[in-house]
């Protein structure tokens, strides 16, 4: 099959013909359908991940058509449409056991701890516990994001955030989990400020349901404009970019007793930020991770797409052939375009 590979982080990664997988006895290959190119898979590349093996293929927001399944696997078989979380769970920690796949001690990830979706066709380990079917009305493109940002970004907002109708949410980034959670929060009732150094991205926030946006690159004071927007500071803040700078505002844009969310990777010389612990103290704001979201839970998000709730189909940007992958790649630091960038053409 061909595949973007690369050898050595930080190095232009390359289309080569490689070994087409097979499956695991408890698990699938998909053959690729659609891959969105993700800030996470640039953090792979880069070399911030310490689970990374060379020579690596990158690639973990996927959708495709199951091709093959190993013999212990009762659930899939060839022709299922499906997605998947960008973390499966092992199905025996005690953590899989509890329904929290998403942390799993033993967690496979495409695209990280194994080879991922840049390629033809990518296996996928215990399908019958991780892999999610996708509505016929769902286009690949749209459900490759589903396995990363639309459902990281829907996690950090229901189930972490507890986010709820009249409250106020502010979104630090508006990429593609930044975009999502907007349009998530907004669909559960609540009023979003958006903040990003970006128009085109702060015009999108507001087409899909910000009622106001802060562009950080022209204004003295962030955490000002969020609190004077917010008439005291939001409910929930989510820093969805990931910076020392994105996730000290957004705590600091809270109002007492609110919670921060922490959605970007920290990573590189971003990993360990000062955070302001004495705002956290008196005002008792809760500091929260998001990682993911388990298979399990993908029903409810579906079905406020299904019911028109939620359309995850208007964040699809550009669409690119797997040739211009190691390039849209390589300049994903560069913060350029409006939407997710997805692989749609892998032949």
């Amino acid at each position: 099959m061909k595949a973007v590979v690369f050898e050595s982080f930080q190095e232009t990664p390359r289309i080569q013909t490689v070994a087409d997988p097979s499956p695991e006895p408890h698990g699938v290959v998909v053959q690729v359908e659609a891959s969105g190119v993700c800030r996470s898979d640039w953090h792979a590349w880069m070399g911030h991940d310490a689970d990374i093996v060379l020579p690596h293929v990158p690639g973990h927001e996927l959708a495709g058509i199951v091709v093959a399944a190993g013999k212990d696997v009762t659930r899939w078989q060839p022709g299922d449409r499906v997605t998947v979380p960008f973390v499966s769970g092992c199905g025996a920690c005690l953590e899989c056991h509890a329904g929290h796949q998403q942390v799993c001690h033993h967690q496979a990830q495409p695209g990280f701890t194994r080879w991922g979706s840049y390629a033809e066709y990518t296996r996928l380990p215990q399908a019958d516990l991780n892999l999610v079917a996708l509505p016929d009305s769902m286009e690949f493109a749209t459900a490759a994001g589903l396995g990363c940002r639309f459902a990281t970004a829907f996690r950090a907002v229901v189930d972490q955030g507890r986010v709820s109708g009249g409250q106020w949410v502010c979104v630090y980034g508006c990429g593609g989990v930044g975009l999502s959670a907007i349009m998530i929060a907004h669909a559960l009732g609540a009023q979003v400020v958006a903040v990003d150094i970006d128009d085109d991205k702060l015009a999108l926030a507001e087409a899909l349901g910000a009622s106001a946006s802060v562009n950080a690159n022209e204004c003295s004071d962030v955490v000002d404009a969020v609190r004077d927007l917010t008439r005291g500071g939001a409910h929930v803040s989510l820093d969805a970019l990931g910076s020392h700078t994105t996730c000290s505002n957004s705590i600091l844009s809270l109002r007492t007793r609110g919670k921060h969310v922490q959605v970007g990777l920290l990573a590189g010389d971003q990993h360990s930020p000062a955070l302001p612990m004495h705002k956290v103290i008196a005002d008792e704001l809760e500091i929260l991770g998001s990682h993911g979201m388990q298979a399990h839970r993908y029903g409810a998000m579906l079905d406020m797409v299904r019911y028109g709730r939620l359309a995850p189909s208007r964040l699809v940007g550009t669409r690119i052939g797997l040739d211009d992958a190691p390039s849209a790649l390589m300049n994903m630091e560069a913060f350029t375009g409006v939407g997710a960038t997805v692989i749609t053409s892998f032949r």
